[in-house]
């Protein structure tokens, strides 16, 4: 995914240094896990430039959130544009997620576990992605008085892929499952679609 593994250009404006460094971190390693010192360092910064732009580690951690809400839904759709547009796009673009070498699961998933209610904009910031998310999978269902609950169902099963596929030795398990939930939803009775390099 192209959100993942992103370059810090040292000619880049202070708070961008920062904040990119801190999504890598905090994508990678845990929000918990990295310090603000270790930020500084790789950003490049000194202290007193950091906290000119970020105020706490609260602040940053939510400017991270949505920085990493952005530019994985714009992946996302592109992704979706690429593999058909459809509710089968579903399968692909999360096999194209799990299969990069740098997926740690849903960033937003992982910050609520890790900080559930104890950093004021975590949880809400968290909902409204995912809200996007069922969004975004709507527009891929035709149109019906169910669609939005049924794009909910969807997104259900896909937050369990991503979470099955974070600690699977590999991703196809999740990503199986995932493939026959979704089928089951819109095609009764129809035997799921078998991916290249399925087995």
């Amino acid at each position: 995914m192209r959100t993942i593994g992103d370059r810090v250009d040292r000619s880049a404006p202070a708070r961008e240094r920062i904040l990119l460094t801190a999504h890598d971190l905090f994508y990678r390693e845990g929000i918990r896990a990295t310090g603000i010192d270790r930020v500084i360092l790789e950003a490049g910064v000194t202290k007193v430039t950091f906290y000119r732009h970020f105020p706490s580690k609260n602040d940053l951690i939510c400017a991270f959130l949505e920085h990493r809400h952005r530019r994985w839904m714009d992946w996302f759709v592109e992704a979706l544009g690429r593999h058909g547009g459809d509710v089968d796009a579903l399968a692909g673009a999360l096999a194209e997620w799990f299969n990069d070498p740098g997926f740690r699961g849903c960033a937003f998933i992982n910050s609520v576990g890790e900080l559930g209610g104890v950093v004021p904009g975590v949880l809400e910031i968290s909902r409204r992605h995912k809200k996007d998310v069922v969004g975004v999978v709507a527009r891929l269902l035709p149109p019906s008085r169910r669609r939005l609950q049924e794009a909910r169902a969807l997104c259900v099963a896909v937050d369990g892929a991503i979470v099955r596929a974070t600690f699977d030795e590999s991703p196809e398990n999740a990503l199986r499952a995932f493939t026959t939930l979704a089928h089951s939803l819109f095609r009764p009775g129809r035997p799921p679609a078998r991916r290249r390099g399925m087995q």
